[in-house]
């Protein structure tokens, strides 16, 4: 799993449009690809991991689209990012980096087990962010980035 990569942030930013866009329709790739200003290819690449995944759901036909297959306060980022980049990689362990000398082994368990604790707090926090928090603070976004004009 990779945090911040271009497909993780398509892929929640997929997710925040289809929970923004919740009227039961479906949405189809290329207005999601419009509104978000992500390439149609990519994007099918995104929504068929979403949808192999068991995030989202495809209609077919001149009506069909995209609908979210949870509700947004059950879907956290956590497994948006797992379904587009894998699940989290296990840091190496000396037992898998062979065998270097002595003090090699003990510097390589120390780091693994520093960055195994922070993957650890990173999936935690991952897990605790749901989709609606997002589409919450979206829709404040949005409505800031849209002023009013009064005549």
């Amino acid at each position: 799993m990779r945090i911040g990569s271009k497909r993780t942030n398509y892929g929640i930013l997929v997710a925040i449009d289809l929970a923004t866009q919740a009227t039961g329709e479906p949405v189809q790739a290329r207005t999601i690809a419009r509104r978000q200003a992500i390439p149609v290819r990519v994007l099918e690449h995104v929504l068929t991991a979403m949808k192999r995944a068991g995030l989202v759901e495809s209609t077919r036909g001149v009506q069909g689209g995209y609908l979210l297959r949870k509700r947004p306060e059950e879907l956290s980022v956590a497994q948006i990012i797992e379904a587009l980049d894998g699940p989290p990689v296990v840091p190496v362990t000396a037992s898998r980096a062979g065998s270097p000398v002595r003090r090699g082994i003990e510097q390589h368990l120390l780091l693994s087990a520093i960055w195994a604790r922070v993957q650890q707090v990173e999936m935690d926090l991952l897990n605790r962010i749901m989709l609606s928090e997002l589409v919450e603070e979206y829709r404040v976004l949005h409505q800031r980035g849209s002023p009013m004009y009064h005549i």
